[in-house]
């Protein structure tokens, strides 16, 4: 158990990747803080499942587009596992539509989320490992930051932001012991992405993918735990696809 007496806080933690993600890490014998914003019930169930299997783990509620939240979740985790070793930026949210559909600031909520909250929970974690020397933050982003696709104007710039924000922020930490890398998913079924891998949508789109077949939230949170723990030591500032080869290929960005 690589990551036994390590520290985890994931955000988005109750469900879909970050719920595997807390899984994972709490397997591998990290203490895990559950983010959640409004999933209360599956967030406690999760932490019950995760202590009923021998392990820590504590439901903590909190909105990360909040700064004040973000160093709340910080500061609950710390006090109730007296540390913090990694962070895991999961939480987001999707708004699917052509630009020309949408209102002037639709744009804002998706960045608060996706791209604020990953500014937030950073700012607020980079005390506490600039002063023991060490730490780790795993940004959960998406291929959609690197390539197009129609309906996806707002969400594939988030990520293109924390994409961009992990290679600067890894740059500034570097010093400091800690690092910084970020997984990028391609389709995985998810209630974020369910529009796109079901029916019609997810046959087409699966035929695009050279592997053939979507994603399982297990494979992301397998590399999320590689990058959380020693055998990733000399990564940082890394953008590692989870796609089933999706990238590889010149697609129409559409259905």
């Amino acid at each position: 158990m690589t990551l036994q007496g390590q520290i985890a806080l994931v955000t988005g933690g109750s469900r879909g990747i970050g719920a595997a993600v807390c899984r994972r890490l709490a397997a591998d014998g990290a203490a895990v803080a559950i983010n959640y914003r409004g999933s209360e019930g599956p967030a406690k169930e999760l932490a019950e499942e995760i202590r009923t299997a021998g392990g820590r783990a504590l439901a903590i509620q909190g909105d990360v587009a909040d700064p004040a939240h973000a160093e709340e979740l910080v500061r609950q985790t710390i006090e109730e596992f007296g540390g913090l070793d990694i962070l895991v930026n999961n939480a987001g949210v999707a708004q699917d539509g052509l630009i020309f559909n949408m209102a002037m600031d639709d744009w804002l909520d998706i960045m608060r989320v996706n791209f604020g909250g990953v500014f937030h929970c950073t700012k607020a974690v980079l005390p506490h490992f600039m002063a023991k020397g060490s730490g780790v933050i795993v940004n959960v982003s998406s291929v959609m930051g690197e390539r197009g696709w129609t309906g996806e104007s707002t969400y594939a710039a988030s990520k293109g932001a924390v994409n961009a924000f992990t290679r600067c922020s890894a740059m500034e930490s570097a010093r400091f012991g800690i690092r910084i890398n970020a997984v990028l998913p391609g389709f995985a079924p998810t209630d974020l992405v369910a529009g796109l891998t079901e029916g019609v949508t997810g046959r087409s789109i699966k035929k695009q993918i050279p592997m053939r077949r979507f994603g399982e939230v297990e494979q992301i949170a397998e590399v999320v735990r590689f990058l959380s723990g020693p055998e990733s030591s000399y990564m940082t500032g890394s953008m590692v696809n989870v796609d089933g080869g999706a990238m590889t290929a010149l697609g129409l960005g559409r259905p």
